[in-house]
C-alpha cells in the first residue's frame, strides 16, 4: 500500500492539472477516399449517412477544406506532423515493396501524438496507419501508447485483412488475425478504447482511421441488398460504394454512441475528415468538382471536414475559410497548449472554431504527389493556390493550367492571361521545390517484419 501512494498522488495531481487546464479529449476520425459529394449532408440523394450528417450539424462544417494530397500516405503524414508531406519525407504513397514506394516518414519530425504526450495525453491509434512498415516507424515508436489496427496501405480484402499476402493487423506489435469486416473491427476497437479510458483523469487522443470507402468496394452483403432494394434502378457499381459508405456511417454512429454512453462526449473534441477525394472509376462522386482521387483538380483534394467541440464550437455553423489537413494538427496543438519547438506549415484554425474573424485567403497552399508507373514515371506533380487563383496539373507531363475560383469553381475554363499571377504562383512553387529538396523520401526500408 505504501508503494502505491506515490502513484496515486501522481494520478491525483494529473487529474487536478487537467481539470485546471481544461484539455479536451480528442477523437480524430479520418476516412479513406470519401468523395466530397458522397454524404447526404453534401448533396447525395442516393445514400443515407445520418450519423456523419449529425456530426456535420453538431459543430462547424468547413465548406472549403482540402486534404494535403489526392492520395493516402501524404495526407496522413501531414495529419501526424502539421507539415507539408514532402517536407517530412512522404511525397507519395508508402508501400510494401521498395520498387513501388514513394515515401519514408522522417525520424527528425515530431508527431502529433508525441507532442500531445508531452502535455499529458494518453495516445491511441485504431485503424489504418500507412506511414511505414519499418520498426522505427511503427505507431508505437511514433508516439502512440496504444495501437490496434492495420499497418499497410489498402487491404486486398476487408475480411482477410491482408496486402500482397502479408497480414498487417496488429495489436501493439503483435500480429493478430481477427475475424470480421475491417470497418466493424475498427469500430469495436475504438469503442473498447473509450471503455478503457472512461475513469481516467488523463485526456486522450484517439486517431481513428478507417479504410472505408477505399477499394476494394466490399460492403457487407446485407448493406448492399438494402441499398439495391431501396434505390430502384441504381447501378451495381454505385450501389456497392453507397453500401460501403453507409456501413461506414453506421460504424461512426456506434463510436459516437459509445463516447456518449461512457460519459466522455461532453469533454471530447471530434474531428471528421477524409484523406482525399472519391475514386470516380469505382462510383465515387465529388459533387460539382472536376476529377477525383489522384487528381489535383478539386475533386481529388476536397475533403468533407467538420469539428465538433461541445461548449466551445457552436452547432450548425459553416465556414468558408480555406483549410488543409495540416491545419487540423496545428489547431489541436494550439488548443492543448503543446510547445511546438519547430516550424509548422499548418495554421491554427482556433479563431475560426471560436467564431472569431480569421483571414487565411492570401497564404499559398501547395499540393504534391509522386508516383510511379507509365503515367507518372516517378516524377512529382503539383498544384498551388492563393486566394481565388489555382495553378494545377495532373501529371508532370502536362503544362500547368491556371483557374480562378471566383467565376469558375468547377475548373472548366483555364485562364490564358493573368501572367503576373501565374508568375507569382510559379515563383512560390519553386521556393517550395527548394525547401523540399532538403528532405529525403527514401529511408532504410526493412519490410516483412
Amino acid at each position: 500500500m505504501k508503494k502505491s501512494l506515490p502513484i496515486l498522488f501522481s494520478l491525483l495531481l494529473a487529474c487536478l492539472a487537467n481539470a485546471e487546464q481544461e484539455k479536451p479529449n480528442i477523437l480524430f476520425i479520418m476516412v479513406d477516399d470519401l468523395g466530397f459529394g458522397d454524404l447526404s449532408s453534401h448533396g447525395a440523394t442516393d445514400l443515407r449517412t445520418p450519423n456523419i450528417d449529425k456530426l456535420m450539424a453538431a459543430g462547424l462544417r468547413f465548406d472549403n477544406f482540402y486534404a494535403n494530397c489526392p492520395v493516402c500516405s501524404p495526407t496522413r503524414a501531414s495529419a501526424m506532423t502539421g507539415r507539408y508531406p514532402d517536407l517530412v519525407g512522404v511525397p507519395g504513397v508508402i508501400r510494401t515493396y521498395e520498387t513501388n514506394n514513394w515515401g519514408y516518414l522522417s525520424q527528425e519530425i515530431p508527431t502529433l501524438p508525441t507532442m500531445l504526450k508531452e502535455v499529458g495525453y494518453h495516445t491511441a491509434h485504431v485503424g489504418k496507419w500507412h506511414l511505414g512498415l519499418e520498426p522505427e516507424n511503427h505507431p508505437n515508436e511514433r508516439g502512440f501508447d496504444h495501437f490496434h489496427g492495420f499497418l499497410g496501405d489498402m487491404m486486398d480484402d476487408y475480411y482477410k485483412h491482408t496486402r500482397h499476402g502479408n497480414h498487417y493487423m496488429r495489436l501493439e506489435k503483435e500480429v493478430i488475425h481477427p475475424e470480421g469486416h475491417a470497418t466493424d473491427l475498427f469500430t469495436a476497437w475504438a469503442s473498447d478504447y473509450f471503455e478503457s479510458r472512461k475513469n481516467a483523469c488523463q485526456p486522450f487522443l484517439l486517431y481513428l482511421a478507417y479504410n472505408a470507402p477505399h477499394t476494394p468496394i466490399q460492403p457487407p452483403g446485407e448493406w448492399y441488398k438494402k441499398v439495391k432494394t431501396r434505390e430502384q434502378g441504381i447501378e451495381d457499381k454505385r450501389a456497392k460504394i453507397v453500401a460501403l459508405i453507409e456501413h461506414l456511417d453506421g460504424g461512426v454512429g456506434k463510436v459516437m454512441e459509445k463516447l456518449e454512453s461512457t460519459g466522455q462526449a461532453k469533454d471530447t473534441l471530434v474531428i471528421f475528415t477524409s484523406d482525399n477525394g472519391g475514386q470516380v472509376n469505382v462510383g465515387g462522386r465529388n459533387g460539382i468538382y472536376k476529377g477525383g482521387k489522384q487528381d489535383m483538380d478539386d475533386g481529388g483534394i476536397r475533403s468533407t471536414t467538420c469539428v465538433v467541440w461541445p461548449g466551445k464550437v457552436k452547432p450548425g455553423g459553416r465556414s468558408k475559410v480555406v483549410g488543409m489537413t495540416m491545419d487540423l494538427t496545428a489547431t489541436l496543438l494550439d488548443i492543448t497548449g503543446a510547445d511546438v519547438g519547430h516550424h509548422m506549415d499548418g495554421e491554427s484554425l482556433l479563431p475560426t472554431l471560436l467564431g472569431q474573424p480569421q483571414d487565411l485567403s492570401q497564404r499559398f497552399l501547395v499540393w504534391v504527389r509522386m508516383e510511379g508507373g507509365g503515367k507518372y514515371q516517378g516524377r512529382p506533380y503539383y498544384a498551388i493556390r492563393q486566394g481565388d487563383w489555382k495553378l494545377t496539373q495532373n501529371t508532370a507531363f502536362e503544362p500547368m493550367a491556371l483557374y480562378t475560383r471566383a467565376n469558375d469553381p468547377k475548373e472548366e475554363r483555364p485562364v490564358e492571361t493573368a501572367t503576373k499571377i501565374r508568375r507569382a504562383l510559379l515563383e512560390e512553387l519553386q521556393k517550395h521545390f527548394q525547401r523540399a529538396g532538403a528532405y529525403p523520401w527514401q529511408g532504410s526500408r526493412r519490410v516483412g517484419w
